[in-house]
């Protein structure tokens, strides 16, 4: 998979490369288990500061998106069901109002966000089924 990013944005290039990594987990191109570059050779690649791709995989780690193994490196971390499923869907009605609150924005209709919606939708991997406990 290939990385990468664009100096001139507005959002930092840690988010840039935090926002690819987890795209790229949530659609399936990057599997559970897949070796991620180094830092070392991620930053030459990019021509970025280790520090920043260092940020990246700790924040993501942080997330539980990635695992770093000891001398091995990082990897992309199993699907973690931790969290428990009131704090699941509070977390995805943050989510929810913020993707709204910008589809408003853009004058978009209620019938051309779910039309969107439906479109996107199997871009994504979800899991097979989802813990229904309330």
């Amino acid at each position: 998979m290939e990385f990468q990013c664009d100096p001139t944005s507005r959002v930092p290039i840690y988010r840039q490369l935090m926002d690819q990594v987890r795209r790229a987990v949530a659609r399936g191109r990057l599997q559970p288990g897949a070796r991620l570059p180094s830092v070392r050779v991620l930053s030459r690649e990019l021509v970025v500061n280790p520090n920043t791709v260092a940020r990246a995989y700790v924040e993501m780690e942080r997330e539980g998106v990635l695992n770093t193994r000891q001398g091995l490196g990082v990897f992309v971390a199993e699907p973690q069901a931790e969290l428990s499923a009131a704090v699941r869907r509070e977390r995805l009605a943050a989510a929810i109002d913020c993707f709204l609150t910008e589809a408003v924005h853009l004058g978009l209709s209620a019938d051309e966000v779910l039309s969107a919606v439906a479109r996107q939708i199997h871009n994504f991997q979800f899991v097979a089924a989802a813990s229904t406990d309330h």
